[in-house]
């Protein structure tokens, strides 16, 4: 599963996004829209047919098969809006047994699979919450087609928050290990296909063979395109959820400069220096049997 993350901090390019992607083919079951701004919410749901009124049951303007439409109390972030086949999985999630569903768009495919447990967990709600609670607004495509993710990967990199201009170099990696933290030295660009796959593998690799205190070094990353930061949630929650740490260390300006503008910097835990890096992992108390 390819994801993508676009990040926005205007309706209109939102919901220019939303109308190239649907006019793009990409599905409209792989597309997730969330805000906290009515406003935006009732603009951009235009373009995939529902209104603000179905959120509150008033009267919808969805057809069947035309995605569903969920509204949310979350503490903290207050109503939360989202339009998409897989919008009621997120905002559960971004809930997470604190919230409390207000309304429900009326008009569900029958036919739409409902997540399983590994989709609802498989990203980390944290990146959500706080990008939306600094007002910005958040696509999220989600696809196994590797042709879908390509054409969603290029319409949210134009439209949405992030860093323009390629490096030609592709990604490369290497390991090395510092006492008890694997450090994965990145260079290159972390993009869709060879670049976020890459990542992936070496992540996976690395928590499969025990070793889950990883520290990704992007200081020589140059470019990091919608895919490649749905690859860095996918990753931090990946270690998560198997019980380990991951941090970033010294991030090159340009990534530097993505991360504070997708409001992403505040969730990773990012350090400048690799000494204190290493040091400031949180290891487990091994108990020592008394004589």
């Amino acid at each position: 599963m390819e994801t993508a993350i676009g990040v926005f901090s205007s309706r209109e390019r939102a919901e220019e996004a939303v109308r190239e992607l649907l006019d793009g083919k990409v599905p409209q079951e792989s597309i997730v829209f969330l805000t906290l701004s009515e406003t935006e919410a009732n603009s951009v749901g235009k373009e995939f047919g529902a209104t603000v009124g179905g959120f509150m049951g008033m009267g919808t303007g969805m057809s069947a098969g035309v995605a569903a439409a969920t509204l949310l109390a979350v503490p903290g972030l207050g109503q939360v809006f989202a339009l998409g086949f897989g919008a009621a999985a997120l905002l559960g999630l971004l809930g997470a047994g604190v919230g409390s569903t207000l309304g429900k768009g009326m008009a569900h495919d029958k036919t739409t699979p409902q997540p399983t447990a590994d989709e609802k967990c498989s990203e980390d709600v944290t990146f959500f919450r706080e990008v939306l609670k600094e007002g910005r607004s958040l696509i999220v495509v989600r696809s196994e087609s590797k042709e879908t993710a390509k054409i969603a990967c290029e319409i949210l990199d134009k439209l949405g928050l992030g860093i323009q201009g390629h490096t030609p170099m592709k990604i490369q990696t290497s390991i090395r290990q510092l006492e008890d933290v694997s450090i994965v030295d990145v260079s290159g660009r972390i993009t869709l296909g060879e670049g976020n796959v890459a990542l992936r593998e070496v992540v996976r690799e690395l928590v499969e063979n025990g070793h889950n205190m990883i520290l990704l070094n992007l200081h020589d990353v140059g470019y990091v395109d919608s895919s490649g930061v749905g690859e860095l949630v996918k990753t931090y929650t990946t270690v998560r959820n198997q019980g380990g740490q991951l941090k970033l260390l010294n991030p090159s300006k340009r990534v530097s400069d993505l991360l504070e503008l997708t409001r992403l910097a505040s969730v990773f835990d990012i350090q400048s220096d690799e000494a204190s890096a290493v040091q400031s992992f949180t290891r487990q108390e091994i108990a020592v049997p008394a004589a």
